[in-house]
């Protein structure tokens, strides 16, 4: 029996505990027939994994969220043909389970010959998410971001990843296996450290937490130490290192906005950032105003709220705007 006997609705049921007996024995027979079976549900269990990591953000049933989809996939399937990767199916029909408990986060992995090696693609929405790579580096994606590295690094060469967004890496000393991660048109080497990388249509942005880091772009190469940053403009040539000043690049990491003299604007920027909301000043004389306190998983709505009783302010929401004033 191979990957493709094995039904996803009964891999499904083991994953939740509610394969009978005899089920359960045919999946743990079907494991031991090969290494194929088994690499098909390190995956399948992994993004399960995932999703259970998500779910306690909605209050969708996943019982429910597989028939909705189940009912999707055999109406739609002539869409999207996977004949002949008949084994993507599973992990495409478990991403849609993740879109449906997660909300409007999700997670999806696709794995394709690249040759000889297998890819593996991590994507987020709505939400972050925490990933362990193959070397044992932690990677935390922001939202709406995505990496793609080898589901196996190999044992000469470099440990390639490329990255689309924001993430923060902490990665896994190796001296004879250099890190090296690909974002827009910027490449970063490292051996053991951690740092975070933020890549938008604007700049990319590399801030180093602990050991050092080396950024390129054309023929440039420039090294980056602790508390350090290295900005890189769209269409520009130029390699920018300076003492690091940004105060909330890892807030989608700490869930914290740890405020010392910080000027109201920059905290609404942030804030419409995390929180794809749109607050504006409407008065000028408010955006430098200076706050110190930290807001700690605390909502958006709790957020103004505190803002309105430090400065007297007012916060009124006006269709799509939230409005400081």
């Amino acid at each position: 029996m191979d990957s493709n006997d094995m039904g996803d609705d009964l891999l499904v049921k083991y994953m939740l505990g509610e394969a009978s007996e005899t089920e359960a024995g045919r999946v743990n027979e079907w494991l031991q027939e090969g290494k194929e079976n088994q690499h098909y549900f390190s995956h399948f269990k992994l993004i399960w994994a995932q999703s259970m990591e998500l779910a306690p953000h909605s209050t969708v049933n996943e019982h429910e969220a597989w028939k909705r989809f189940k009912a999707k996939v055999e109406n739609d399937v002539p869409v999207v043909s996977l004949n002949s990767r008949p084994w993507y199916s599973g992990f495409l029909r478990i991403a849609a389970i993740l879109f449906f408990v997660a909300g409007a986060g999700w997670l999806l992995f696709l794995s394709f010959q690249n040759n000889g090696s297998q890819l593996v693609t991590v994507k987020t929405g709505s939400h972050t998410l925490t990933d362990t790579l193959p070397d044992g580096s932690i990677v935390i994606l922001n939202k709406r971001s995505s990496i793609t590295y080898p589901e196996k690094f190999t044992a000469a060469g470099t440990r390639q990843i490329t990255l689309n967004g924001e993430a923060f890496f902490q990665v896994e000393p190796d001296k004879s296996k250099p890190f090296v991660i690909s974002v827009s048109d910027v490449t970063v080497t490292v051996v053991g450290t951690s740092f975070n990388i933020k890549s938008n249509v604007k700049k990319t942005e590399v801030i180093v937490e602990t050991g050092l880091v080396e950024v390129e772009k054309a023929d440039q190469k420039v090294k980056v130490s602790p508390s350090e940053s290295l900005t890189v403009l769209k269409g520009k040539p130029e390699l920018i290192k300076q003492k690091n000043k940004e105060e909330f690049y890892d807030y989608y990491r700490t869930k914290k906005f740890v405020c010392n003299n910080t000027p109201l604007w920059k905290l609404v920027e942030t804030l419409n950032e995390a929180y794809q909301a749109n607050i504006v000043i409407e008065d000028e004389n408010l955006r430098n105003k200076l706050l110190n306190t930290t807001f700690d998983e605390q909502s958006l709505p709790e957020i103004l709220r505190i803002i309105g009783v430090t400065f007297d302010i007012k916060v009124e929401q006006k269709e799509d705007k939230i409005i400081l004033k």
